[in-house]
């Protein structure tokens, strides 16, 4: 049986788990099994990298870990990676900064990676990439005569022609994706976007969802990503019942709970969606003093000028609604700005009335589905979701807005807070079905069975 190595650019060490543990660490559980190795980079900047990775055991898994110059981490990561594609592939073209030499940077580090990675693969090993980080990282394995069966999954939304043609390296880094023989994407949406920028840009023919591309047939997939969702549903059940969210139902004080979860991130549309509540206040006052809304914002990149603006926005915009409408005995948002653990949240999920789910341009959106899994079915929540998410794809059945829109936003809310039970349950029904379908492991299952169908010989095209 093949080996599954797995790729991403941090690998969540053993040491580093808990309840915090989110991301890929969550997502692949299902596929780390004993013999699996999972590489990527350490989360070190040192003066001199070693060649060869260092390797930890654990579980029968090995984690064989990199390290980055901070130059290579400036322009790799903060340049490259977070400068430009990040925002391009978001949609936010006016957020996006390039730079030859972060580009220059990025393939170098790539290619760096790819001989670390080189000296520790096996003949048949199941190569299985994540992210936009390491979009060349196959066509440099392809480059040290790597024949293995490489595939690739993009965790965030991808671009039409019209807009990826902006990026001047965009046709390299389409070559990149063509190196690989499987490509995921979360939504058809996002895949037709890739095709659609491969026929144009590398003068391709498709066949359906493939092409061939120097010799090798690449496959286009749709793999929505899910959770563990009997494992959530425990945990929310369980933490429902637990010190902090007896905490925070005591200081409710009977009133109803909207939440949302998020990293501080402009992606999100976090400045809309509290400028939404603002609005809802505001246009439907019934709601004053009877329902608080909860924004956790966990920062990240703070080396990003563009993320420290939005921290200032979104303290400015939560000061002045408190300001507004805050009674002596009420406050009608509480803002934290620091991660709290997957458990702690699944105990608010239950317990919150409206879950608010808004981001201008999401992948995905896992704490869309972690929300509905939470609740309680005899008297669920209403989720708010917004339709640039790849959940909405699913999750038909939540109130889909514009997140664009606040005041769309804000008559979700209320609408939320004011249907009835029986419409509740059906559509949480719905919902929790569709999530009990679209796992965690199912996500992994399919995506590596699209992998294993390939050939590794003459040119690792596919059966």
């Amino acid at each position: 049986m093949a080996r599954l190595v797995i790729v991403s650019n941090r690998v969540p060490l053993p040491t580093e788990r808990g309840p915090r543990a989110g991301g890929l660490a969550v997502a692949l559980a299902d596929a780390l099994r004993p013999g699996t190795l999972w590489f990527g980079w350490s989360g070190k900047r040192v003066e001199t990298p070693a060649e060869t990775p260092e390797l930890v055991q654990a579980d029968g898994v090995t984690y064989a870990t990199v390290d980055m110059t901070e130059a290579e981490y400036r322009a790799f990561y903060v340049g490259f990676a977070n400068g430009a594609l990040w925002p391009l592939l978001h949609f936010r073209l006016g957020l996006m900064t390039y730079r030859r030499e972060d580009y220059v940077g990025y393939c170098a580090v790539n290619r760096r990676f790819a001989a670390a990675l080189a000296t520790v693969l096996q003949p048949d090993d199941l190569i299985w990439v994540h992210d936009y980080h390491l979009i060349p990282l196959a066509q440099e394995l392809r480059r040290l005569s790597v024949r293995n069966r490489i595939g690739f999954f993009l965790h965030i939304p991808f671009v039409p022609p019209v807009m990826l043609e902006v990026l001047p390296c965009a046709p390299e880094l389409l070559e990149g994706m063509a190196a690989y023989d499987v490509v995921g994407f979360h939504t058809d949406g996002y895949r037709r976007a890739f095709l659609q920028c491969a026929q144009q840009m590398l003068g391709v023919e498709l066949d359906r969802d493939s092409f061939v591309h120097n010799g090798s047939t690449v496959h286009a997939i749709v793999d929505p990503i899910g959770i563990d969702t009997e494992a959530f549903v425990k945990d929310a059940v369980r933490a429902a019942r637990g010190a902090e969210a007896r905490r925070l139902r005591d200081s409710l004080e009977g009133r109803a709970l909207a939440v949302g979860v998020d990293r501080l991130d402009y992606s999100k549309g976090l400045p809309n969606r509290l400028i939404a509540f603002g609005r809802l206040l505001a246009e439907y006052p019934e709601h004053r003093r009877k329902v608080s809304f909860l924004q956790v914002a966990a920062r990240s990149r703070e080396d990003n000028t563009d993320y420290l603006q939005l921290r200032r926005e979104l303290d400015r915009i939560v000061g002045d609604t408190n300001g507004r409408y805050s009674e002596f005995d009420w406050t009608p948002v509480r803002y934290i700005t620091r991660a709290l653990s997957r458990r702690t949240l699944a105990g608010f999920y239950r317990i919150a009335r409206v879950g608010v789910v808004t981001p201008l341009r999401d992948g995905m959106n896992l704490v869309a589905k972690e929300y509905v899994a939470a609740q309680n079915p005899a008297d669920p929540g209403v989720l708010v979701l917004s339709r640039f998410a790849g959940a909405a794809d699913e999750l038909t059945e939540a109130l889909i807005v514009n997140p664009f829109d606040p005041d769309e936003i804000a008559e979700a809310i209320h609408r939320a807070l004011l249907m009835e039970l029986d419409e509740r349950r059906a559509r949480h029904q719905a919902l929790q079905d569709k999530v009990h379908q679209s796992t965690a492991r199912r996500f992994c299952e399919v995506f590596l069975q699209h992998l294993a169908a390939c050939k590794t010989q003459p040119m690792l095209e596919c059966a």
